[in-house]
């Protein structure tokens, strides 16, 4: 897996993000996992609320806030690609609702965002159920 083909950027905001090539390289492990050859571009982009607000509606017709949008742009079945849009500010808070810390709810909506290029779904209960599940899994192999 090419690491050099996982980025972040940030949008309208000044963050940068920690721990990028231990990042890259827990993104890389979950995608093989999930049965991916490779990955093509995979881009991050870390914004604001309002920002990401809207994009959901431009792009999703959605009139909501949300901590997370997705879009695949894999070419291949194999092949894994996309662009990952995600608040900070709305990570940083669902952080402090749920009693962890910043670093953990945003590595959790980054492995989130990423298995949903991989095919997950979280629009029923169940499918919610397995993707918390997924996450956990893949939050507890995190080994940096």
């Amino acid at each position: 897996m090419a690491l050099k083909d996982i980025l972040f950027f940030s949008e309208g905001i000044n963050y940068t993000i920690k721990e990028k090539q231990n990042l890259r390289r827990w993104i890389a492990n979950v995608v093989k996992a999930e049965g991916f050859r490779r990955i093509g571009e995979l881009n991050f982009i870390l914004c604001d609320d309002t920002y990401l607000l809207e994009i959901n509606k431009q792009y999703l017709d959605h009139d909501t806030y949300t901590d997370i949008v997705t879009f695949d742009s894999s070419e291949h079945e194999d092949v894994i690609a996309g662009d990952i849009f995600i608040s900070v500010e709305r990570t940083a808070e669902n952080a402090a609702k749920f009693s962890v810390s910043e670093r953990d709810e945003l590595h959790r909506v980054i492995i989130h965002g990423v298995l949903h290029l991989c095919g997950f779904l979280d629009k029923s209960k169940a499918d919610k159920e397995q993707m918390t599940r997924k996450e956990n899994e893949y939050l507890k192999k995190r080994d940096f």
